[in-house]
């Protein structure tokens, strides 16, 4: 099997994805350890759009089997927000704690009962010119009124799991790589491989 190109500069996502799928973790490497440096910009409207971009460009350029997602948090609140801009909320090149400030800041005064929201994940695979395919997954939740928890990455601080009375920052890697959106694709997504690679 050819390696498995993660097309993210994202640490905390790569780490993810080599965990979640260790019986393919030897063959699995970075974009840049496969020589793409540049930024792709993410111009799709949703995150299958997005992830079939960077998948695309990535294959592109390296010819090798390619696994891309677009993942972000949607609020019911903020009718759907930030969605794809996750990663841009609080404007380019700031930090996690720059756009968890500005949820918490958006949702001042929304009642528990309405701070419903989601993570998404789409998966886009590209194993060969013909070869491809998606997968999705979805966690439930609701944002919490502070952040709290020091595990993940992004905006797991304020990502409340009212089933297990927690943030998605308290649980450890171990448990969110079960019950995560990126986990749920992820599974998904193997199924789909081991049809490819057994």
């Amino acid at each position: 099997m050819k390696k498995m190109i993660i097309a993210s500069k994202n640490n905390g996502k790569l780490l993810e994805f080599k965990k979640i799928l260790h019986d393919f973790s030897e063959n699995i490497i970075s974009m840049e350890d496969a020589g793409v440096l540049e930024d792709i910009e993410e111009t799709g409207k949703t995150f299958e759009e997005n992830s079939m971009i960077k998948a695309r460009s990535v294959f592109q350029l390296t010819g090798g089997i390619v696994v891309a997602d677009d993942s972000g948090l949607e609020i019911d609140a903020l009718n759907g927000a930030p969605g794809v801009f996750s990663a841009r909320f609080a404007g380019e090149h700031t930090s996690n704690a720059d756009r968890i400030i500005k949820v918490l800041e958006c949702m001042k005064g929304v009642p528990e009962e309405k701070r419903g929201a989601r993570f998404v994940c789409a998966i886009s695979v590209i194993i060969d010119e013909k070869v491809f395919f998606q997968t999705k997954g979805v966690c439930e939740g609701r944002i919490a009124m502070d952040p709290h928890g020091l595990n993940g990455f992004g905006y797991d601080p304020i990502f409340y799991l009212p089933r297990y009375a927690k943030t998605m920052a308290e649980v450890s890697a171990e448990f969110k790589n079960k019950i995560s959106h990126r986990a749920k694709a992820v599974d998904l997504m193997r199924a789909e491989l081991k049809k490819f690679f057994g």
